[in-house]
């Protein structure tokens, strides 16, 4: 007790002092405690206020890449108390440290220690917050740096992964503020679920990841961090679905950009300046937006025409074509030429029905790095997409359809998906449908006919009824005669398709008939 005692006195001694002796003197006093304590403490302490300067006004950025970070190491294992929240832009709960709280971290076989300290300030509603970040001072000088950049990169990933992504389209004023227009982006398609063969996905997947990757090594060769895709292929090929998986794989945004509401090519420069770092840029039919080639040569075989009356006539005639509407040039400089440097970790994605519709120049080397061929399902592409409509890893039926793929069965994607939609009830029914159509693709049926519904269902289930349509014979033509012969070639080739599909039939009655279909 006598000791309490003695505590209690010095205590209220002290409390005497500082209210005796001047704040000036007191504030020394302090001053000159705090550097003997840091002097024989084995610890250096460095703040990192919520603000730059005084004012409240300018955000540290530094202070949010700590909050971040102290997230993606899950800080719930060190840390006693955190305050947990979910904001519209994101799709997880994140959580801040709690006032006062420590969270210990590690790097390079050292122990740091973040503090959350949060103040009152005097005479106001408003909350002073701050990070300190304590480490060994023998080591301050080779850990500091290096590990801030390490907290720096690791927060900027998490919030690349961590955000609500959006898909943005132009709005036809790309010459204000803000031509741009967005919705939340969350389209499911992933890697795992798309329709790709396993060479191409791991290609993609692969270079998709140096790319993301890849900054030092960009900047290093002097190029621009951006990356070209060409995806080409008949419609329902999965062009969009492969742009919203690799939207989803590298959590990128999405700028859906319409040229034929750009005015020119000045709004088309404004454009691409309002969009961000880590986005994809997409120009879906690219030979359909504006006609680029037909423009190029139409105007070179004007100005051959009027060299010869007047050359003064044909740079006006020049200017006036290319004023006003977004011309090749335009187009170029947009995808590599300087402009295209504003920002960085951009994907640049032209799709096209018909690759040789589109001018050679927009899709050369450097422009568009990759050139993706999208076509018709191969058997691991089929495969999956039962496995993603059905739900089935295999099937008795498969290598009758594999069978039908290898002689020129070959469906889309998007077609075999909406027939196996349409029929997800029953598997067998869905899987047979599919063979169904497969079977009248190899007679030379219009297989888009399917799509009503119909899907040649008197045709495929008995493949005699097919042959005899398409190998009866016309009228009578004499023998002997070009159209005889045609017809003779033509008949034989469809003989050997009716006896293909003849065989298929039985084997795929004998497997329904051992499996009690």
């Amino acid at each position: 007790m006598e000791i309490l005692s003695q505590i209690w006195s010095f205590l209220g001694l002290l409390t005497v002092v500082q209210n005796v002796l001047p704040t000036q003197l007191v504030s020394l006093f302090h001053s000159f405690y705090e550097s003997i304590q840091d002097f024989f403490s084995p610890y250096s302490y460095f703040e990192i206020p919520e603000f730059n300067g005084y004012c409240g006004v300018d955000v540290n950025d530094l202070y949010r890449h700590v909050n971040l970070y102290l997230n993606s190491i899950n800080s719930a294992s060190t840390c006693r108390r955190l305050t947990l929240s979910r904001s519209k832009s994101s799709n997880r709960i994140s959580y801040t440290v709690a006032p006062n709280q420590m969270v210990h971290d590690a790097f390079r076989g050292h122990h740091l220690t973040w503090t959350h300290q949060v103040d009152n300030v005097q005479d106001s509603v408003e909350e002073k917050r701050s990070f300190t970040l304590k480490l060994p001072k023998r080591h301050r000088l080779e850990l500091l740096t290096p590990y801030l950049e390490q907290v720096t990169a690791r927060a900027e990933e998490f919030e690349r992964v961590s955000r609500e992504r959006r898909l943005f389209t132009n709005n036809g004023h790309g010459s204000y503020e803000s031509g741009w227009s967005s919705v939340p982006f969350r389209h499911p398609s992933t890697f795992e679920t798309l329709a790709l063969e396993p060479e191409l996905k791991t290609q993609l997947m692969d270079d998709l990841t140096a790319f993301s990757q890849g900054k030092e090594f960009y900047h290093k060769i002097g190029r621009a961090w951006k990356r070209g895709y060409l995806l080409y292929g008949p419609p329902g090929s999965g062009k969009s679905s492969l742009i919203a998986a690799i939207a989803n794989f590298l959590c990128y945004d999405v700028y859906d950009l319409e040229l034929s509401k750009v005015s020119d090519n000045s709004e088309l420069r404004a454009l691409l300046i309002q969009t961000t770092n880590r986005s994809i840029i997409v120009i879906e039919d690219i030979d359909c937006s504006i006609n680029l080639t037909g423009d190029r040569m139409a105007k070179r075989r004007n100005v051959q025409t009027m060299q010869k009356k007047n050359h003064r006539h044909v740079m006006m005639s020049d200017n006036a074509e290319d004023n006003g509407r977004v011309t090749l040039s335009g187009l170029l400089n947009f995808t590599d030429g300087l402009w295209s440097c504003c920002g960085e970790e951009k994907v640049i994605v032209f799709t096209t029905n018909h690759k040789d519709n589109v001018d050679p120049a927009l899709v050369r080397c450097g422009r568009m790095d990759m050139h993706v061929s999208l076509g018709t399902c191969g058997m691991h592409a089929f495969k999956v997409l039962v496995k993603n409509y059905l739900g089935l890893d295999s099937h008795v039926l498969f290598d009758v359809v594999e069978s039908c793929i290898r002689s020129g069965g070959t469906l889309t994607p998007a077609h075999i998906g909406e027939i196996l939609l349409r029929n997800r009830r029953d598997a067998d029914v869905a899987v047979k449908s599919v063979l169904t159509t497969m079977q009248a693709k190899i007679l030379g049926a219009d297989v888009d006919a399917t799509e009503g519904g119909h899907e040649y269902d008197d045709m495929a289930r008995t493949p005699e009824s097919i042959g005899r349509r398409l190998i009866e014979s016309p009228d009578r033509w004499p023998e002997g005669s070009p159209e005889k012969k045609k017809k003779k070639l033509e008949g034989s080739t469809r003989d050997k398709n009716v006896k293909f599909l003849v065989r298929l039939r039985s084997l795929t009655k004998s497997d329904s008939g051992r499996r009690g279909v």
